[in-house]
């Protein structure tokens, strides 16, 4: 009698958690330089403009910001300068060499739009900008620019993508996740590895700005797209944005791979997997480690200043705890009643509230607040019922493992 492979080993590490203690600095800090955008994104929390609002953060007062994020200390947060699209701001070259005179690590988030130029790209790469992210939101021209409102934003951003990899750039790859896209995940994953970005993010629909008018997804539906996400891990390093409970996913399929079992999951999973596999994404080399997900929600290790200076949990949850020209940046997020509260697991109401996931979970605190009006309410994009996993016993063993 054949005995069978031993199961992989448990790896210790399946949720990274940040260095320093979320409660004294962040891990990272996303500025909204600016919501001028050319595009109309059916999605976009910021509802973008054509033109750059005169309120926004002149280059005097961003200056003044980086000065408080390096303050933090070395290695300082990550900071993205976001929009809108930061290139239509004139002196988005001169602030990332600021930031990076700081020793910040500056990533720039434009817009896929005749801007996404070589050299606008060499630019600020020379400035000492080290990443960049794109959206991809459809596998095909005519998918993703009708998400995106104008025609020729998907080939804009492949060109963009190809030239920041070949400046040196490293490139992330966010698409939403919305019902138009459900049925494209795939051959979206399959353009993304052929393309070959550092991380490829699946974001997961929040109900704030534009978004707010995209039909909903099912619990059912999410679940299935984190499962899918996960295995497309194997081959790729993928992350979540507002899917916080993609943690929960990894710490869940890293116990069931170990004892050889599989999720139950629905047919949305059975038809995404069944046309990678038809489409080769999970052919050739596999990685040699899992890229863990980050600890890291609204609030507690993230922090988004907008383009007036007002200081949010997330760039979607438009609940503001004060203003960096008010006040300092480090008081705002040390301190603020906002902030303070979302770093408190125990506050949380209804199925959070009572999910053995709530410390490395918490779900999305925006999403809650979309749909109810309450930072603490359950996420209602989650299908997990607490308590249901077979392997409680496990869960603490590892969990308990994460801590030390």
């Amino acid at each position: 009698m054949t005995t069978p492979p031993p199961p992989p080993p448990v790896p210790r590490t399946v949720v990274r958690k940040p260095v320093h203690a979320v409660s004294e600095r962040p891990f990272i800090v996303i500025w909204e330089s600016t919501r001028a955008c050319p595009l109309a994104c059916l999605h976009c929390r910021a509802e973008a403009r054509t033109a750059r609002d005169p309120a926004e953060l002149d280059g005097r007062d961003a200056r003044r910001v980086m000065d408080q994020i390096a303050a933090f200390g070395k290695p300082g947060p990550l900071f993205v300068i976001t929009g809108g699209d930061p290139f239509q701001r004139a002196d988005l070259t001169e602030l990332v060499a600021y930031g990076a005179s700081l020793g910040l690590r500056v990533a720039v988030s434009p817009s896929g739009t005749p801007t996404l130029t070589r050299e606008n790209l060499a630019a600020v790469r020379e400035a000492g900008a080290i990443a960049l992210s794109l959206s991809l939101d459809g596998s095909t021209a005519a998918r993703h620019d009708s998400f995106r409102g104008v025609d020729g934003v998907f080939d804009w951003t492949l060109e963009g993508w190809r030239t920041a990899r070949e400046l040196g750039l490293k490139v992330q790859i966010n698409t939403t996740v919305t019902r138009e896209s459900l049925e494209d995940l795939a051959d979206i994953a399959a353009l993304v590895r052929r393309e070959i970005a550092m991380l490829w993010s699946g974001f997961v629909l929040v109900p704030t700005g534009r978004g707010g008018q995209l039909a909903s997804l099912t619990p059912a539906e999410i679940e299935d797209v984190l499962h899918f996400l996960y295995d497309c891990g194997a081959v790729m390093a993928t992350k979540t944005t507002e899917g916080h409970h993609f943690r929960r996913v990894a710490l869940q399929r890293t116990i069931l791979d170990a004892k050889g079992e599989r999720p139950v999951l629905g047919p949305l999973y059975e038809r995404l997997t069944a046309r990678a596999h038809e489409l080769g994404v999970f052919d050739g080399a596999r990685r040699a480690v899992r890229r863990p997900p980050m600890d890291v929600s609204s609030g507690r290790g993230f922090v988004f200043i907008s383009h007036t200076g007002e200081v949010h949990p997330s760039g979607f949850l438009p609940v503001s705890a004060g203003n960096v020209k008010n006040h300092a940046l480090a008081e705002i997020y040390r301190g603020s009643a906002l902030f303070t509260t979302l770093r408190d697991p125990e506050l949380l109401r209804g199925k959070c509230g009572a999910c053995e996931f709530k410390t490395v979970c918490g779900g999305s605190r925006s999403r809650a607040y979309g749909f109810t009006g309450d930072v603490l309410e359950a996420d209602p994009y989650c299908a997990y019922e607490p308590g249901s996993f077979p392997h409680q016993d496990e869960l603490r063993v590892l969990t308990e493992s994460m801590r030390h």
